[in-house]
């Protein structure tokens, strides 16, 4: 027959007192370090993903305004170079909203023609069409497929500072 592992009144209170230590634990924090960690994983991959525009040096222009615009927070900002850069570092700056059990951050690319690369779109003369790149689409894929491990592994080691 089996036998229960030994313990004593001590024991338990230690348990408790580990248990309260999670419950009085910023909670809300580590949830929202677990968000933001997504949301950076999440830029770095689209980001990565996005193509830049090759152009002539005679043209004036400078390629790579869309990929600059997931770490922008207006066109204008992406066209200067002027954003944050920092896939981490933005994302740590984007807000955090909670509607009920669910938590939201909103990643969003203020270039106006986004939308166009990542869906695609009908050519200038309407007789042909551009196929989308599908940068961000395909990354959220990716995220929501390593989101449960990179979690399991947060959680883990909440638990374990939470319990020493």
């Amino acid at each position: 027959m089996g036998k229960m592992g030994g313990f004593t009144a001590a024991d338990l209170k230690k348990l408790q007192k580990q248990l309260n230590k999670i419950q009085q634990g910023n909670v809300e924090a580590f949830i929202d370090a677990c968000a933001k960690e997504l949301a950076a994983r999440l830029l770095a991959k689209v980001i990565k993903r996005t193509p830049v525009g090759q152009y002539p040096n005679s043209s004036g222009k400078k390629g790579g305004t869309l990929r600059r615009g997931w770490t922008s927070a207006t066109h204008e900002e992406a066209a200067s170079g002027s954003g944050k850069g920092n896939a981490k570092a933005y994302a740590d700056s984007l807000k955090i909203n909670h509607f009920g059990n669910t938590v939201v951050i909103e990643i969003v690319n203020p270039v106006e023609y986004a939308s166009y690369v990542e869906y695609g779109h009908r050519t200038a003369n309407h007789q042909g069409w551009v196929q989308g790149r599908f940068m961000l689409t395909i990354s959220e894929q990716e995220i929501q497929n390593i989101a449960p491990k990179v979690l399991e592994s947060k959680i883990k080691k909440f638990l374990g500072e939470c319990m020493k």
